[in-house]
């Protein structure tokens, strides 16, 4: 397989393991009421209530809000909704680097400052909503392991780019004799 062949598949590969995540964490925030019921009967059937108390509180808590929201304001978890559309229309953007990497490596480096923005967003509205520090961190960790493997295929796509820099130069005198 050529240097190239190896680049690309690779930038293919991380892309599509990239876009899984994005649509899984998207598609997820459609049914946020029911997995919040499931993941506090699965906690309490691993008896974590016991071991980890404070998440096992939060997670009652979020749980009570959701159902409460729910039940008499269901329209405010059409925001979640829009949250879930937004991250598969993002995981949509991704077919462009897919498809011609070096052409498209800017929707790489947006889905980067997509990541980095993450940061300075759950650490000042995290506060402000009252959301438990060490869930800070958890939603911390999506910008972080989220850069990693687009970090990855921008390097590659530099690489490949460098490849097919000399495919893309015209020679002095083709130009100077067209």
């Amino acid at each position: 397989m050529s240097e190239r062949r190896a680049l690309l598949r690779g930038i293919r590969v991380w892309l599509g393991a990239f876009v899984v995540c994005l649509v899984l964490s998207g598609a997820t925030a459609f049914p946020l009421v029911h997995e919040l019921r499931w993941l506090e009967e699965g906690l309490r059937s691993l008896s974590v209530p016991e071991h980890l108390p404070g998440l096992m509180e939060w997670i009652e808590r979020v749980r009570r809000g959701l159902d409460a929201t729910d039940a008499k304001y269901p329209f405010v978890l059409y925001g979640t909704d829009w949250l879930a559309f937004a991250h598969l229309v993002i995981a949509v953007a991704f077919y462009g680097p897919y498809r011609d990497p070096v052409r498209n490596i800017w929707v790489v480096e947006f889905g980067m400052i997509a990541c980095a923005g993450i940061v300075p967003l759950a650490l000042i509205c995290g506060p402000i909503r009252g959301i438990p520090f060490w869930w800070t961190v958890i939603d911390l960790s999506f910008g972080v392991f989220g850069i990693i493997p687009l970090y990855v295929v921008r390097r590659r796509i530099k690489q490949l780019e460098s490849l097919e820099a000399p495919l893309r130069t015209v020679p002095p005198s083709a130009a100077l004799s067209g």
